[in-house]
């Protein structure tokens, strides 16, 4: 059970990685959080101790998730807690609670928008 834990957070991490940017990407934060691609979509996580913001757009357009459902997984010490992401307006997702954040913390995000193929990333908490 270790190994299959090992081998599927290290899968996550290898699919964290930044890909090289094309035209038209922009990988800097816009909301102070950390970014990612993911597919043809950027997702920046902004990670507070009371809020898990998701924030989605496809060459820095922003993508409206109205009837999307995600998930943010977050790993830290021996524990994990999972958190139901919400549409909260334009192209954010959000769950509200209490939350670790900080180094040592990795976040398994999970976004299914209407009608597409679910995309996954993993986030490396500061």
């Amino acid at each position: 059970m270790k190994t299959a834990l090992t081998v599927l957070i290290a899968t996550l991490a290898l699919a964290a990685l930044p890909a090289s940017a094309g035209p038209g990407h922009d990988h800097s934060p816009k909301h102070g959080g950390i970014v990612r691609d993911a597919g043809q979509l950027t997702l920046e996580l902004v990670a507070r101790a009371d809020a898990l913001i998701l924030h989605v757009s496809d060459h820095d357009k922003p993508v409206a998730t109205a009837g999307a459902r995600g998930t943010a997984t977050l790993y830290g010490g021996s524990g994990k807690v999972v958190a139901e992401l919400l549409p909260a307006g334009d192209n954010r997702m959000e769950a509200r609670g209490s939350f670790k954040v900080g180094v040592g913390v990795r976040a398994a995000v999970a976004l299914a928008l209407p009608g597409k193929t679910e995309t996954k990333a993993m986030f490396n908490l500061k």
